[in-house]
């Protein structure tokens, strides 16, 4: 598949259809729309003491969209625990143009100056769309996925897409559901348009912070 525009991948995303490359070196992307979704119920994120207590303890500064390449640059980054990537120089083209556009979004853990993790995905509607996170220090990414739902549900969004859920993904509580469920969740989500960017990181956080405490 080659040609992909920026709009395009939009209208797939509404269709519940995502592209992804077989390697970084691949030049060729491909559609992908799994049976089985993975999604991450923005109710029922699991997050351990301790790495609650590591996101109130502020070691790490959330930033939003402030270096969004460089997001994307480190999720395409060959690591000793995930040696190869499917994220390929079409993939940061096409998302960079959604960022450009307002659609993709970046969060960002920064320490010390530094970028040492973070995630990216897609808004559309009251629908993110997670495409995919790093780390280069540890609790780097799970304190951005953190902040993400807590952004998600600070603005009322109605749906998380995981895509595949992972080992990872799992221990936070996501899940697979069938692509009939999926697409009905989407199709609702599709109907709202809340803003991503709305409010300040400590406000998203400690509301997010404030209710999950109420209820563990």
């Amino acid at each position: 598949m080659t040609g992909l525009t920026a709009q395009l991948l939009l209208r797939a995303y509404a269709a519940g259809i995502f592209p992804m490359a077989e390697s970084a070196e691949s030049e060729e992307l491909y559609w992908f729309d799994p049976e089985q979704r993975g999604i991450l119920p923005l109710d029922g994120l699991h997050v351990p003491r301790r790495l609650r207590r590591t996101v109130r303890s502020g070691r790490f500064e959330i930033r939003i969209d402030s270096d969004f390449d460089a997001v994307i640059q480190g999720c395409a980054e060959s690591t000793d625990i995930r040696p190869k990537t499917w994220i390929n120089s079409e993939i940061m083209r096409l998302y960079s143009t959604l960022f450009d556009l307002g659609f993709a979004h970046s969060v960002e853990s920064w320490h010390n100056d530094r970028l040492v993790g973070g995630l990216y995905g897609v808004a559309l509607g009251g629908a993110f769309f997670g495409e995919s996170m790093f780390s280069r220090q540890t609790d780097a990414s799970k304190v951005a996925l953190v902040h993400l739902v807590a952004r998600l549900r600070y603005n009322r969004f109605m749906l998380l897409d995981t895509q595949f859920v992972t080992t990872h993904l799992s221990q936070f509580g996501a899940m697979e559901i069938p692509r009939s469920t999926y697409r009905n969740q989407l199709a609702k989500a599709l109907q709202y348009t809340p803003d991503f960017t709305n409010g300040s990181e400590g406000e998203v956080i400690d509301a997010y912070l404030q209710s999950i405490t109420q209820i563990s």
